[in-house]
């Protein structure tokens, strides 16, 4: 057995006070070798087990376990969650007074806690990091774990300019092992997370970054309101989920609509007063079937293991992105959607927006590329794990979970089309986009087309055998593939890319997808078996058991002033349903059911079950 696996205590802790059976994936050899003072880089998927990665090292080694972690409400739940296993916990943020921030500084130099969350500004503070000095001096340091660890990549989508410093840990505390973790990393953001924080000697585990039980989707923008508003009707009603958009002002106006449609919706951005933004966010937390609508400023840390879908209405920034926020569906491995309407001016407004950046040239190239990467995703014709897990580095199989398994688009081959779009381009002079250009592939005889002499045109006319809403398709899809390029100097005119120029001259062929309807088919719907409520396989008397318990969980959470989840997860309480123990041995076995958790409520949820 090798060291990491053989690290004393890891399991009986992992049981004891978190209820589970076994360690998943690498979970055991990451605990092993932070045991052991080792210092190492965790990829892993959201919903995966990061934080075990690091609690339970800070349980078995002596001292304090400092967990850096960018947001508050991350921090409050991770708390409160190990506060009901039982574990010595506290965070340090903002949030608190500077009396309550006082008590936390003199209990933490006590030795009483032995997990400590800190915002990454408040650590880096003198006063701070003089107390941890003053543990380091005396041993009293289990280790460092900096969660989302990407914040520290410039060229990710969560840069945090605090992140930048982290690498003091290694310089001012040396022997402490330190945890980088991570769900979101390609190449690049691996290797400047390494940099960055002084990790070139440590170990690297990942994980697959594969999440089965989420359905991807991705749907021709038509109406994006009224094509969500079909999908949550069709499938979701009544459950929580998160919808993105690009704007606050769609934010507000997107939440508005929804409540008047009656799905009980907030809007969530930056732009919102704190205590607004406080309330919103802990009514989606701790209520059931609250939809958040929001921009990307709501999510990252969000520990909510019953959101049962991700829609996003404008395109995000890169596959990465994309994957983090979808990736906040479905925690519980029950099943998922990941839904996202697109069209060719998500293009060009993404196109423009790093244009218009300030940023060096070094980081528009590769904001363009991550983009570029995104744009094959959307406009895939083949299995849309398969690319998504491809950006990651990861080899796999069709996935049959995915819009494009399920109904595989049909390709045509759209070489002519290409060759009268291309050659529209250029005689157009590559000023326009598409809207224009589709007017004269039409032959439409409008005030522009007029105004720029366009009806003389050889190309005026000759793509009359397709309707708009195919060359917006054929438009979108030339750009995707790398043959027509979005000019950001000229406010989203299309210009001929070196490849235009093959297909042009009859040397390459061009396969195109047919257009897909925005409104989802029934062979994509899960069955009405197949929603949240009988997810986990329960017939209609354990589904009901399952109703009551989480009407106790709701109870409780309300009495202790905690998220529902923090009690107990769904999943825990549909094998309680499932499996109905019926004596305290039994209910012990039952996975997410530790020794805290037996001991506190093993008499209600036995009264539940025997009834």
């Amino acid at each position: 057995m090798s060291k990491e696996t053989a690290a004393p205590g890891a399991r009986s802790i992992l049981k004891e006070v978190f209820g589970y059976a076994a360690f998943r994936g690498p979970q055991e050899d990451i605990v092993g070798h932070m045991v052991s003072g080792g210092d190492c880089l965790v990829l892993m998927p959201t919903g995966g087990g990061k934080s075990l990665c690091y609690q339970i090292p800070a349980l078995l080694r002596p001292g304090t376990g400092i967990v850096v972690s960018p947001l508050i409400a991350l921090m409050q739940d991770q708390v409160a969650a190990l506060r009901e296993a039982g574990v010595k916990a506290a965070f340090l943020n903002s949030s608190l007074s500077a009396e309550e921030a006082g008590s936390v500084e003199r209990a933490l130099l006590a030795g009483e806690y032995d997990l400590l969350y800190v915002a990454p500004e408040r650590l880096l503070m003198p006063r701070f990091l003089a107390q941890l000095e003053r543990l380091h001096a005396s041993a009293r340091l289990a280790l460092f774990a900096i969660d989302e660890a990407h914040c520290v990549s410039q060229w990710g989508h969560d840069f945090r300019p605090e992140y930048m410093q982290l690498a003091l840990l290694h310089e001012r505390f040396s022997g402490v092992p330190r945890i980088a973790l991570t769900a979101t990393a390609d190449r690049v953001t691996r290797e400047e997370i390494l940099l960055r924080l002084g990790l070139a000697g440590a170990r690297l585990f990942v994980s697959s970054f594969d999440r089965p039980n989420i359905r991807y989707r991705i749907v021709e923008k038509a109406n994006a309101r009224a094509q969500l508003l079909a999908f949550l009707r069709a499938e979701h009603m009544g459950e929580a989920g998160i919808v993105y958009c690009l704007s606050r002002r769609k934010v507000e106006e997107t939440a508005a609509w929804l409540s008047e449609q009656g799905v009980a919706a907030l809007p969530y951005h930056a732009g919102m007063d704190a205590d607004t933004r406080a309330l919103h966010q802990a009514r989606f937390q701790r209520e059931d079937g609250i939809v958040m609508v929001a921009t990307i400023a709501f999510g990252m840390g969000i520990d909510k293991p019953d959101v049962r879908f991700v829609a996003h209405l404008d395109l995000p920034k890169s596959i990465e992105g994309y994957y983090q926020e979808t990736g906040r569906a479905g925690r519980d491995g029950l099943p998922a959607d990941a839904w996202m309407a697109y069209g060719l001016g998500d293009v060009v407004n993404q196109r423009r927006m790093i244009d218009a950046s300030t940023a060096e040239l070094q980081f528009k190239r590769i904001a363009a590329a991550k983009l570029d990467a995104l744009l094959g995703l959307c406009e895939a014709s083949t299995c849309r794990r398969v690319r998504l897990l491809a950006y990651f580095d990861e080899a796999s199989a069709p996935c049959g979970n995915c819009d494009v398994c399920l109904e595989p688009p049909q390709v045509w081959d759209g070489t002519v089309a290409a060759q009268k779009a291309l050659s529209c381009v250029y005689r157009t002079g590559q000023r326009f986009g598409a809207a224009n250009l589709i007017d004269v592939l039409l032959g439409k005889e409008t005030e522009r087309v007029h105004q720029w002499g366009h009806g003389n045109l050889s190309t005026f006319g000759i793509g009359k055998e397709l309707d708009e809403k195919v060359w917006r398709t054929v438009f979108r899809q030339l750009i995707a593939q790398g043959l027509l390029a979005v000019d950001h100097a000229s406010y989203g005119s299309l210009k001929l890319a070196e490849a235009s120029r093959a297909v042009l001259t009859g040397g390459q062929a061009v396969q195109l997808r047919q257009v897909q309807a925005g409104k989802p088919k029934a062979a994509a719907r899960r069955s009405a078996g197949q929603g949240v409520k009988h997810s986990a396989g329960l017939d209609s008397e354990a589904a009901r058991l399952w109703q009551r318990l989480r009407e106790w969980r709701a109870g409780i959470a309300k009495e202790h002033g905690v998220p529902a989840y923090v009690v107990f997860h769904d999943a825990t309480l549909a094998e309680l349903a499932r499996a109905r123990p019926q004596s305290e041995a039994a209910l012990g076995q039952i996975s997410g059911v530790g020794t805290r958790k037996l001991e506190r409520y093993g008499a209600a949820l036995l009264e539940l079950l025997r009834n």
